[in-house]
């Protein structure tokens, strides 16, 4: 009897072990009581540091909001980074979102180029990445811009992208089984839907949870969602499956001016991160009043800085 029972304990065992990784289902706030406000994003540092007026507007409109925080070659050690933010939200029962960005090559060398040194030092860094987050509940925005970006690298180093990317949900799908990972599926103007649905499969989206769009962009929330679809029903047509997305609103209230993307004026703070709203999540994934880059109406900001002029232009849609 003892024989047998232990038989049947290996072979279950054995199944686990061969059972390909699967996306976390489910509700993503059903383990935690709303999503992570960041306590040390740039706008809740720059509160803090200049008490008063502006502080005060800017801490009830954004650094008293949920939002994502941005992992990359300034984290230092990522395992340490990301285990010690994750637990600050799990203590706090709280939802945390994070973007990793730190493909090799980021941004096509340009307003945020960097980057990990090498595909294997990547592997490395996205590896410690998941490993950070382990089983703890979280949303992850996989390298904003890498997919759409491929087509700006030499013909040699596109597949070398994809394959890293694939890597990097691989590492979720496998080590962090409460994650809600979602790799960026660009906007909905950038990539024709059913080329970025090819472009989604080959970096194994199947295997996570799904995709986001209009990171750090200011397309409406309508046309994103379309965008979404339209891409999940490529998907379906295509390879048989669908996928949810999210988007990112954190600066769509005013929707875009044109084509202009990189600091333009007038634009305005969206809907807050919440469940549903035409997607599965709307997020604020791009920290309002950090910069694109030194263009627009932040000339002298590097990419990444925090500005309180864009922060208060994003509030009173100036």
């Amino acid at each position: 009897m003892r024989i047998k029972t232990l038989g049947l304990l290996a072979a279950s065992l054995l199944a686990l072990v061969a059972a390909p990784a699967q996306a976390a289902d489910g509700n993503p706030l059903e383990k935690t009581n709303g999503f992570y406000v960041d306590p040390n994003s740039n706008p809740a540092v720059w509160v803090r540091d200049h008490p008063g007026g502006t502080a005060d507007k800017i801490k009830a409109a954004i650094s008293t909001k949920a939002g994502a925080r941005w992992f990359g070659n300034w984290s230092g050690n990522v395992k340490t980074a990301v285990d010690g933010y994750t637990y600050a939200a799990d203590v706090a029962d709280k939802l945390p979102i994070l973007v990793a960005y730190n493909i090799p090559g980021r941004d096509c060398g340009g307003h945020s180029g960097g980057g990990a040194g090498s595909p294997e030092a990547y592997r490395t860094w996205i590896s410690n990445f998941a490993d950070g987050i382990g089983g703890k509940p979280a949303v992850v925005v996989i390298e904003p811009d890498a997919l759409a970006q491929v087509d700006c690298l030499p013909a040699g180093e596109r597949q070398t992208r994809l394959d890293l990317l694939k890597y990097a949900a691989e590492q979720f799908a496998a080590k962090a089984p409460n994650t809600w990972a979602y790799m960026d599926g660009g906007n909905s103007t950038w990539i024709p839907a059913a080329t970025m649905a090819d472009r989604l499969n080959a970096v194994g989206v199947k295997s996570i949870r799904g995709l986001a769009i209009n990171v750090s962009n200011y397309k409406t929330t309508t046309d994103s969602a379309n965008y979404g679809k339209a891409v999940s029903a490529a998907l379906s047509s295509k390879y048989g499956y669908t996928k949810p997305f999210v988007i990112d609103t954190s600066r769509n209230g005013n929707g875009p001016l044109g084509s202009e993307w990189c600091n333009p004026a007038g634009r305005k703070l969206g809907v807050t991160s919440q469940t549903g709203g035409g997607a599965e999540m709307l997020l604020w994934v791009k920290v309002p009043g950090d910069s694109d880059g030194k263009c627009g109406i932040a000339p002298n900001v590097e990419a990444g800085q925090f500005s309180p002029d864009l922060a208060l232009r994003l509030i009173s849609g100036t």
